[in-house]
């Protein structure tokens, strides 16, 4: 077990005594106050509360939480990648001859919604930070739902490129969001399989992608609308309704959960502190920013989650496409790519439950990648009249898409400080939208119908990807050799360290993950 997981068996058990109103070491004073988080307001406001909470049994709390929270999270994140990868299975249903689209048309319109993405990851700092990020999140959901819908209703290269910016702009808030609700239920070790978790959506996206374009290639020759069209419209609705629904039931902080007592949340609050990475702090904080700007691991993050990406793209915008080269109908294609979301979640569900008992998530990351490189190789050096191989290489690329959960977490374990949290959740989430950027533009029609570029590409980067993972490794050893040997006041839930908002590194008392 790393250095930085030592706290893990820890984290099982309710920590601290009644917490301290003098305004020194292990307070803030009686009042509330801006600089500290939200967490600790609210535990200085119900310090009666706090008397007795060892009748709080922590497991079926952590199951409560789950069932409530979890499911919202998961099909927020199925939505969102099912109306990216819808664009993939229109283009086997005839998008590409409906709105007359040439030459490299297609890998724009799937490279535009990342730039749409990727430029509004920097003006969603602030709005992670000045708006609650549930509610924050809903309005999105409905608003890229929307877009989806209006997707049916293009006419032309043009409006459909619109329609796939907008839908970019209304999803750069979705992985973002999502790591930070999820830091706020649970410890670092319990994350990783609730990250996983809603992260499986995106595995479900892929099979329930394959069924729903299937099933709307059945459409008569006599319907209103093409079978493309409907299913944008159909799935858009389906979206904005989800996205009301995360508005409504889903609480803003542990501190707004009506479903929770007051003493079973002080219990929750207690238990996640060993975090010291707090709950949530509206305060924003630009030397973080500037801290941020300075911080090795933000690059190295970076660096891994773009080069992870490009494959994540290639999957989203072209693993129907390869299908079809490979001799098989459009309808057959659709189906035929639903295997890719099995691999996807069984690697997702794989390294979530593992990191969860065994720490290491580096060494879970290599593992996903080294399939992943496998893939790349069947599918660049395989004649396409070799299909069961070619298929094999496909489904096993997608052994990549699990990794990029786990930086989610790691970057939610190891970022301090609200304003630092809400700048890396942006920056790490952009660097996927960057990823996903380069990835359908290695696919270019000169290189059709074999696109071996586009696949060998797949090979580089995630090989590159697995260097930077073992250097971020090395970095995080480091770091905790050059601090102290042990924490100091690990029992104390109260301490100035725990919610005071301090960064990784103000707060001398963090351990990195590993």
């Amino acid at each position: 077990m790393s250095i930085s997981d030592k706290n893990s068996a820890k984290e099982e058990r309710i920590h601290g005594d009644r917490p301290s109103s003098d305004g020194g070491e292990n307070g803030a004073g009686a009042g509330p106050s801006s600089d500290f988080d939200t967490a600790w307001n609210f535990l200085n406001a119900h310090r009666d509360a706090t008397d007795d909470t060892s009748s709080v049994d922590i497991a079926a709390l952590r199951r409560k939480i789950d069932l409530r929270i979890v499911p919202l999270m998961f099909l927020c994140y199925t939505l969102q990648f099912l109306d990216k990868v819808i664009l993939n299975y229109a283009r086997v249903m005839g998008i590409t001859k409906e709105l007359n689209l040439v030459g490299n048309d297609f890998s724009n319109v799937a490279t535009f919604l990342f730039v749409g993405l990727l430029c509004f990851e920097i003006p969603n700092i602030y709005f992670l930070q000045a708006v609650p990020a549930a509610k924050w999140l809903g309005l999105n959901v409905i608003l890229w739902g929307t877009a989806t819908a209006c997707g049916a209703a293009a006419t032309n290269y043009t409006t459909l490129l619109v329609s796939r910016v907008f839908l970019g702009i209304f999803e750069a808030t979705i992985a973002p969001s999502l790591m930070l609700i999820s830091s706020m239920w649970y410890t670092k070790s319990e994350q990783a399989p609730r990250f996983s978790l809603w992260y499986t959506g995106l595995g479900i996206g892929q099979i329930v992608g394959g069924l729903v374009s299937y099933g709307f290639q059945h459409m008569g020759p006599g319907a209103r609308l093409s079978g493309w069209r409907t299913m944008f419209l159909v799935l858009g609705v389906i979206t904005v309704i989800v996205g009301a629904f995360v508005i409504f039931f889903l609480p803003d902080t542990p501190m707004k959960a009506k479903w929770l007592s007051d003493k079973e949340k002080v219990a929750l609050l207690k238990h996640v502190s060993v975090n010291q990475t707090g709950v949530e702090n509206r305060k924003f904080r630009g030397k973080e920013i500037l801290e941020a700007l300075i911080d090795p691991q933000i690059y190295l993050l970076l660096l891994s989650v773009v080069l992870l990406s490009v494959s994540s793209g290639v999957v989203t915008s072209y693993s129907a496409t390869l299908i079809q080269q490979l001799k098989y109908d459009s309808k057959t294609a659709a189906l035929m790519n639903m295997p890719s979301g099995v691999v996807s979640i069984f690697f997702t569900l794989f390294v979530g439950w593992g990191i969860r008992f065994q720490s290491h998530r580096w060494a879970f990351i290599i593992v996903c990648i080294i399939p992943a490189i496998i893939g790349g190789a069947l599918m660049s050096f395989l004649p396409s009249s070799n299909r069961p191989g070619c298929l094999a290489g496909i489904y096993l690329v997608n052994a990549v898409v699990a990794p990029l959960a786990i930086f989610y977490n790691w970057t939610m374990a190891n970022v301090g400080g609200g304003t630092k949290r809400a700048f890396a959740a942006a920056i790490i989430s952009g660097s996927f939208s960057l990823g996903n950027i380069i990835g359908p533009q290695t696919f270019q029609a000169r290189d059709a119908p074999e696109y071996r570029p586009a696949k060998l590409a797949v090979m580089g980067t995630q090989s590159g990807c697995a260097l930077t993972t073992f250097l971020l490794f090395l970095y995080y050893v480091w770091q905790n050799k050059r601090r102290t040997s042990e924490r100091e006041n690990e029992d104390n839930y109260m301490s100035s360290e725990t919610w005071a908002g301090m960064t990784d590194r103000e707060n001398k008392q963090f351990r990195y993950s590993y």
